[in-house]
């Protein structure tokens, strides 16, 4: 996708598989980081392998508020409290998702 779409001339499709891959990148390696530090931090081998699915959800979210980031700069609407409100959107559904899996959990 780097080498064979011209920014310049593409349209958009060519937009819509870069950011596609680029998501998909930054999810697989935030994920794979994620579960890293997790394994650090837990230092249990058997109780880490629980938290893959949490990793590489927060490895979508960061992503996801990445690529909207990329792209509302792309399109000169990013200003500073429209990231503010991106990192928050971020924070307000990590904290939906974590609050309701540990209020199902009980």
């Amino acid at each position: 996708v780097l080498n064979n779409i011209d920014p310049n001339q593409a349209e958009f499709i060519g937009f819509l598989f870069f950011y596609s891959s680029l998501f998909l990148a930054l999810a697989g390696t935030f994920s794979v980081i994620g579960f890293f530090i997790k394994k650090i931090v837990l230092k249990d081998d058997q109780i880490v392998f629980h938290h893959v699915k949490s990793t590489f959800r927060q490895g979508m979210l960061i992503a996801m508020v990445i690529v909207s980031g990329l792209i509302l700069l792309q399109t000169k609407l990013l200003t500073w409290w429209n990231a503010i409100l991106l990192a928050l959107l971020f924070a307000l559904i990590e904290g939906i998702i974590f609050t309701s899996r540990k209020y199902n959990n009980n």
